[in-house]
This record gives structure tokens, C-alpha cells and sequence, in this order.
């Protein structure tokens, strides 16, 4: 028997907030190139590995603090035919809702300076791309205790969206200490390739194939060039 279950709720919360700090200390160190080049590996990972996100409504979070950024990823399954979309906090301690997103959507800040769409209509998820500070060998996801995704993970079970933890190497830990409102994730994808649950653990499956023609051609990021594409607001001088 595990000291998972003798662990009271006060001691579980304060040991997953220093593991939290820990974890968003390690992330943020890395380099700008180092943080490009994991990025290019994860949107090859998914675009190859999951096909079926070109179709439907993708939900992602808007990427802060050295988070795996979405958005270039989303542009591309956007043109092949996807519909993108945003997480909204509507009240404390309720599920999300999820509000289109595309470059020109007038966008809001919310919590933790996260931007999200300020007006329209809400669109249930096909598949989520969940960021992760931690994750462990089961497939639980850390993420900054607020408890909005399990809530709305919870809400979304009789849809049964696809759901992708993202996140880099360096955030793989043994355990979250899962508790009875933890919820894993279908699947894990790094850096290093994709992981799938199968029997309560996570298995790696390896680096999808890709085809002969390339993601794209040499990335850069579109903000840099065209400030304002992705909708954020711009620097004031």
C-alpha cells in the first residue's frame, strides 16, 4: 500500500505546489532555440501521429511561460479544414467552455494573463491539446491547481474528446499522486515522440513516419514577422 492514500489533502496540495514551482523553474531556464526546436518536433509529432486533427474542433491553450506553442500547428490544421478554439473561464470552480479562435478574434486576458476570445458562439472539443507542467507514468497531467481541466474534462466525458497532454521531456516525473478527480490523458506527446495509456501506464510508441514532404518549409515565428497575427496585442514602445 501506497503513501499516496495516507497523504492528507493540505500536504498532497502544498507538495504538488513545490513540485509545480520546481517543474516551471526547469522549463523556463530552457533557451529560446532549444524551446524552436522541441516545438518543431512536437507539431511534426502530432500532425503525423494524428491525422484525424485536420477534421473537427481542436481546443489548445494559449502558450505561457515556455509552454509547447500551438498556434503554428493550428494555423496548418486550420487550412486543411480544422476549427480551432479557445478555453474560457466562466466562473470559479466550473467547467470551461471553448469559443473559436483565428487570427482577427478579438481576445481578452483572464487568468494567469492568458488570453482567450472575448465573444462567440461555444464549440464542443473533437480532441484537446492539453499543456502539462508535470506528467507522470500513468498519464496524469500537473497542471497550476486551479482544477479547471478536470472539471471540464469531467463535463465532456459523453463526447469522449480526444485528449493529448503536451509538454517536454523534462516535465516527466514518477507521480502526481493521482487523487479521484485526477483525470489522465489518452495520449502524451514530447519531444521525444508519442506515448499512449494503455492499462493504466503510459507506453511509448515512438516517432510517428512522416511522408516525404516536410511539415514545412524553415519555421519561424509568425509574430516576429507580421506582430498581431496570432491576435495579441502589440508592445507599446
Amino acid at each position: 500500500m501506497t503513501r499516496i492514500k495516507y497523504m492528507q489533502h493540505d500536504e498532497l496540495m502544498a507538495w504538488r505546489k513545490q513540485l509545480r514551482v520546481e517543474l516551471l523553474a526547469r522549463r523556463q531556464a530552457v533557451p529560446a532555440d532549444r524551446l524552436l526546436t522541441w516545438r518543431m518536433a512536437i507539431d511534426r509529432h502530432l500532425q503525423f501521429g494524428f491525422p484525424g486533427l485536420a477534421k473537427g474542433v481542436v481546443a489548445f491553450c494559449w502558450p505561457i511561460r515556455n509552454e509547447y506553442d500551438a498556434r503554428h500547428l493550428l494555423r496548418r490544421l486550420r487550412q486543411q479544414g480544422a476549427t480551432a478554439a479557445l478555453p474560457v473561464v466562466v466562473a470559479p470552480k466550473t467547467p470551461l467552455v471553448f469559443r473559436e479562435w483565428h487570427p482577427g478574434v478579438e481576445l481578452a486576458v483572464g487568468k494567469l494573463d492568458i488570453p482567450y476570445p472575448r465573444s462567440g458562439a461555444e464549440l464542443t472539443p473533437d480532441a484537446v491539446l492539453l499543456p502539462m507542467n508535470g506528467f507522470d507514468a500513468q498519464g496524469y497531467r500537473l497542471g497550476y491547481g486551479g482544477g479547471f481541466f478536470d472539471r471540464t474534462l469531467e463535463s465532456l466525458r459523453a463526447h469522449k474528446p480526444l485528449v493529448i497532454g503536451v509538454s517536454f521531456e523534462l516535465a516527466a516525473i514518477d507521480s502526481i499522486r493521482p487523487q479521484p478527480w485526477d483525470i489522465p490523458m489518452d495520449y502524451v506527446v514530447t519531444e521525444r515522440g508519442v506515448y499512449r495509456r494503455d492499462e493504466d501506464r503510459l507506453g511509448f510508441l515512438g516517432v510517428p513516419r512522416e511522408p516525404r514532404i516536410e511539415l514545412s518549409s524553415p519555421v519561424c515565428y509568425a509574430a516576429e514577422i507580421a506582430p498581431g497575427y496570432f491576435g495579441e496585442e502589440p508592445e507599446e514602445k
